[in-house]
């Protein structure tokens, strides 16, 4: 473990970042803001940001010569190089902006899937992917004849690597998993998966919604083909994302949307494409959203991605202490050492929507449902559950506060 990391956050002085956390709930309660792993809150460095492009920097980019255009041009063309250098790729040509990681994969799957997979070929993923990890490839599947298949959790949310591993054959042409799963909050050994996935002859796609606001992202260390994440789950705007893909991939496949932006030149006979990235970004594009997304990714760094895991690893570890031992309670996933900064559960007897409304009487914002991940809850045998996720700007008075809700809530409910 770095210096860095045994460093301790000053959550306070972070706080004061996020304006949002004044909130006083229902009249009387502190916010105490435990959905992070559906969405973060903004600092006033990304709200500025955006602000200031609206401001005195606002035009529509890559097409007019005026003042405005070209810094607005130079702000865009500086937020993807600030993404660029986040993710560590090689070249802003890999850096594809989106409005999310949904969009990421689906541009993948409309792009490089429709021009590539043939009737009998596989698609792997593992049971604990996010709909949008899941949908656009079973929608390829049907456009294509190819098959979608996948690898099994074990009772305590590891991926079974041997499971896995057999599942992989000459027909896999794309594995697609998620480094961390937003709700058993599982890390995936994706050094181990990359490995078995391009041995196997398949690409590589990375969904990184739920590791890029908490850890180093470095696509070049992991090979990943393709890697998405989104700016809302990094103290970013909602609306705004970033696909990755290696330039090779990127240069063979056709574009996904038609129009402005995406072109060279337009006959009444036909079109050809312009070059990466602006292939990938037809019409206007989200300019302050990108222009915001940059401000946020060098917020989380000046903090230190390290430290903010560190960080949350804590919490999740005391949450553990405080929550085990409820009557009914069951927490899904590993144990906190081995998972990601998040707690999800089920009570046995309660329903996980009146848990989390309760909680709210009480200023708690927690989640509750199917997380998008109806699967993997099918594999436990339950229909949602309730979950709570932290970030940097959580301190342990707030898990406390958390435990006694809950508490609470238990108490009422069985009344």
């Amino acid at each position: 473990m770095s210096i860095a990391t045994q460093l301790p956050l000053d959550v306070a002085t972070l706080r004061a970042d996020f304006p949002i956390l004044e909130t006083t709930v229902h009249g009387q309660h502190p916010l105490v803001y435990l959905d992070n792993a559906a969405s973060t809150q903004r600092p006033r460095q990304v709200i500025e940001a955006l602000v200031d492009v609206y401001e005195h920097a606002y035009a529509n980019v890559h097409r007019s010569a005026h003042y405005l255009a070209a810094m607005a041009n130079d702000r865009y063309e500086d937020a993807r190089e600030a993404a660029r250098r986040f993710i560590h790729a090689k070249s802003a040509h890999e850096v594809i902006f989106t409005s999310g990681t949904t969009a990421g994969v689906n541009l993948v799957a409309r792009t490089w899937g429709d021009a590539n997979l043939r009737p009998g070929d596989e698609i792997l993923l593992t049971i604990a992917e996010h709909h949008s990890n899941i949908v656009p490839w079973q929608q390829l599947a049907e456009r294509t004849g190819a098959q979608v298949k996948f690898a099994p959790v074990s009772d305590d949310g590891h991926l079974l690597m041997d499971d896995f591993a057999r599942l992989l054959n000459e027909r896999t042409r794309l594995v697609a998993v998620a480094t961390v799963s937003n709700v058993l909050g599982t890390i995936h050994p994706l050094g181990e998966i990359e490995r078995l996935a391009h041995a196997a002859g398949a690409l590589l796609f990375v969904d990184a919604a739920q590791s890029a606001p908490h850890m180093t992202t470095d696509v070049q260390a992991m090979n990943a083909d393709f890697l998405a994440f989104s700016g809302h789950k990094v103290v970013g705007p909602s609306g705004i994302g970033v696909l990755y893909g290696k330039e090779a991939l990127l240069d063979a496949m056709p574009p996904f949307l038609g129009g402005g932006s995406m072109i060279n030149v337009v006959t009444t006979e036909g079109f050809t494409t312009a070059r990466l990235p602006a292939k990938f970004e037809a019409g206007t594009p989200p300019i302050a959203n990108a222009i915001g997304l940059a401000a946020a990714l060098e917020y989380v760094e000046q903090v230190g991605l390290e430290r903010i895991h560190a960080h949350e690893l804590a919490l999740t570890q005391y949450a553990h202490e405080l929550v085990a031992d409820l009557p009914g309670m069951r927490i899904l996933g590993p144990a906190p050492e081995h998972k990601g900064g998040l707690i999800s559960f089920n009570i046995e007897g309660l329903a996980a929507m009146d848990i989390a409304e309760l909680v709210d009487q009480q200023g708690v914002a927690i989640r509750a449902g199917h997380h998008c991940t109806m699967p993997l809850h099918a594999r436990y045998g339950i229909a949602g559950s309730a979950r709570a996720s932290f970030y940097l700007y959580n301190t342990r008075e707030e898990v406390e506060v958390f435990a006694q809700a809950l508490r609470s809530a238990i108490k009422m409910l069985r009344r």
